[in-house]
């Protein structure tokens, strides 16, 4: 034994036992946090779809041809909210397109909208997993 371990142990200095064991549950406690943390993060992001609307033409007063792409997770079938807006922002015209599970990642296509009245413009609102 050394002598700065020897006056350690003499004057009372040791560590303690119980202090070395709350140290190893804290830190324990951190990584389960850490490891949950990531996988909440993931998780979520297994199930993210990614739409780009890539074009649309007005074919009438009572059609909208819209082209767009989705990127979703293979093997998940997808819901799309499709619209039709006119000059002032008002949906005059909606669809719900429901695309069946693929496996492939990204996937390209061209719908018709139905319309109400003379539409500017069609988007894709949302999609999410079914």
């Amino acid at each position: 034994m050394t002598t700065p371990d020897m006056l350690d142990e003499r004057y009372g200095r040791t560590r303690s036992p119980r202090r070395r064991w709350t140290l190893g549950i804290i830190i324990a406690v951190a990584a389960v946090l850490v490891a949950l943390y990531a996988w909440m993060t993931v998780s979520g992001a297994l199930d993210d779809v990614h739409v780009d609307t890539t074009g649309f033409e007005v074919t009438d007063e009572r059609t909208v041809m819209l082209s767009f792409q989705i990127t979703a997770p293979t093997g998940r079938s997808v819901a799309c909210v499709l619209e039709a807006q006119d000059e002032e922002h008002g949906v005059v015209g909606w669809k719900v397109l429901e695309i069946p599970a693929s496996a492939v990642h990204a996937q390209a296509f061209r719908e018709s909208i139905p319309t109400v009245s003379a539409a500017t413009t069609g988007l894709v609102n949302a999609c999410w997993v079914t």
